[in-house]
């Protein structure tokens, strides 16, 4: 994997300052003063503007530091193979210093998720995410058609807001610049149906909240979110108002869908004790041992559609299945 290559890719991207680069040296440039040196063939970089240094994993947890290194490997599997672009870098005008437009404005202005489109065939094709569920994920809003065939999924406040959205495509993963993370919802049940869910399924990523629902038949007690890995202040806070939501209603339950690796273990431990101190069950739902993530699960399993069968698809997990 070339640095470079993550560079352009990884957002914000950064671009290639020809004039100022060299064949062993190649400059890039991001904001203002910010400029990395790529070296050793694509190997190696370093920070002009500090003391950082070192190879690809190490340039992931610099530009990403709230990630630890088994997410940094995860993250850079999308990378593999990749080239860079060396698209050049163009000097700011003055009104390129002007904030980014509010994320719900993006959000709004974004194409809605339609069926053929170059994002529903990555999530269908690619992550096996069967129609109903896109569909229901297009009725709630919840994913929306990004630029260059990339999937957008919406992170809403508890009143509904769009506070930001992560980006995901083929080669290309990245949260929007200027937008804060809460969670990635999708309810269970029919749009503007009211409804108080007994049930909330916490995966780390969106497309592995899609990939429970999709095994699960959309039950339609339960609410499906996703961290978008990392959790801020935001996010918890949104985590706890849902648990208040759910200490009030009999039976009610946090399931736990993360990753297996380290960071899952560390989310499911600090989601498990935040629900048992307000009196709400916790189910383990995360995903066989065998894989990482749900949607490894699901593409593994040969089902292209997890409702074409007719019956419930079980859902297979550490404590047994679950229709």
């Amino acid at each position: 994997m070339h640095c470079a290559a993550l560079l352009e890719n990884l957002a914000p991207q950064w671009q290639l300052d020809r004039a100022g680069s060299t064949r062993d040296c190649l400059k890039y440039r991001r904001g203002r003063g910010e400029i990395i040196i790529v070296n050793h063939g694509g190997r190696g970089w370093w920070d002009a503007g500090g003391t950082a240094r070192g190879d690809i994993f190490a340039l992931v947890q610099h530009l990403r530091p709230d990630l630890n290194f088994g997410h940094v490997r995860k993250l850079l599997r999308d990378f593999v193979g990749l080239r860079p672009a060396f698209a050049p870098h163009q000097p700011a005008r003055e009104k390129d210093g002007a904030p980014p437009p509010p994320a719900a404005e993006r959000w709004s202005r974004a194409q809605v998720l339609s069926q053929s489109s170059r994002a529903w065939r990555y999530l269908s094709e690619e992550r096996a995410l069967p129609s109903p569920i896109l569909h229901a994920a297009a009725a709630w809003d919840s994913v929306r058609e990004g630029g260059f065939g990339s999937a957008w999924f919406a992170h809403r406040d508890h009143r509904g807001k769009v506070t930001g959205f992560e980006m995901r495509g083929r080669e290309f993963r990245g949260f929007v610049k200027g937008g804060e993370k809460t969670l990635f919802r999708l309810p269970g049940w029919i749009p503007h149906r009211e409804v108080r869910p007994r049930r909330i399924v916490v995966a780390e990523a969106p497309i592995d909240a899609l990939s429970v629902a999709a095994r699960e038949r959309l039950a339609g007690d339960t609410l499906y979110v996703a961290t978008g890995g990392g959790m801020g202040p935001r996010t918890i806070d949104a985590i706890d108002q849902l648990l208040a939501e759910l200490a009030s209603i009999p039976a009610a339950a946090l399931a736990l869908a993360t990753d297996n690796d380290p960071g899952g273990e560390r989310y499911a431990g600090m989601l498990s004790a935040r629900a048992r101190a307000v009196g709400v069950g916790v189910e383990d739902r995360r995903p066989p041992a065998d894989v990482n993530d749900w949607n490894d699960d699901l593409r593994r399993g040969g089902e292209h559609d997890a409702f074409a069968s007719g019956g419930a698809t079980p859902i297979r997990c550490r404590t047994g299945t679950r229709p």
